[in-house]
């Protein structure tokens, strides 16, 4: 029986290292290089739908992963990559980068219901191939949930911003921490929210046989 293709784990995520190793699902990290821009492939474009945007910043994410692969000279192996943005109506809420657009994000989000979007992306070799951009076969899926989060006071606010956990967020809370407090309900993909839907993404691992 052949050995399944090594997996790369182009993410910093600790979320989505922790959802992997809840599968049994073994991989290695591909982090970016400390030269390597990663903020500048979150940039938003004026008018791009949520879906859209969670989309293209995926695959920039998976074409920078594979670059990184090749110049590092590693092993061939399938390389994933995911990204979460969260939308409150045509608004896409990114990383808060201070306290004020963390505050403005909760407050924002307090009393409505909310989109969180996961895309998904894996690249991997094909089994002829011998190198070169050609050579990868790719597949991507998005994950779609609503969230109702509760009226939030100021104080409760301020108290979720002094915790730290707001920062490195997209919009400004983790569904696995101290937020989960403010849910009210959820409808879709818990692991989605967290940053990696692992329905779709096991069903992208099982095409490029790994997993079950």
């Amino acid at each position: 029986m052949s050995r399944p293709p090594t997996l790369y784990l182009a993410s910093a995520s600790p979320r989505r290292a922790e959802l992997l190793r809840q599968i049994g699902v073994g991989f290695e990290p591909l982090l970016a290089d400390a030269d390597e821009d990663a903020e500048a492939l979150e940039a938003e474009r004026p008018g791009e739908p949520a879906a859209r945007y969670v989309r293209r910043v995926t695959a920039a994410k998976l074409d920078a992963a594979l670059q990184r692969l090749r110049r590092r000279g590693l092993a061939p192996g399938a390389v994933l990559c995911a990204d979460t943005t969260v939308a409150l109506g045509p608004r896409i809420l990114g990383k808060p980068a201070d306290a004020a657009q963390a505050r403005d994000m909760l407050r924002a989000l307090g009393g409505a219901e909310h989109r969180v979007l996961s895309a998904v992306a894996l690249a991997w070799p094909l089994a002829h191939a011998q190198g070169g951009a050609s050579a990868w076969q790719r597949a991507q899926a998005l994950s779609r949930s609503q969230v109702r989060m509760a009226p939030l006071a100021d104080d409760a606010i301020d108290a979720y911003i002094a915790s730290g956990e707001p920062f490195g967020k997209a919009g400004a809370y983790a569904v696995q921490g101290r937020a989960a407090a403010f849910i009210e309900h959820i409808r879709g993909s818990y692991s989605g929210i967290m940053g990696l839907p692992l329905f779709e993404t096991c069903a992208l691992l099982r095409r490029a046989g790994i997993g079950a």
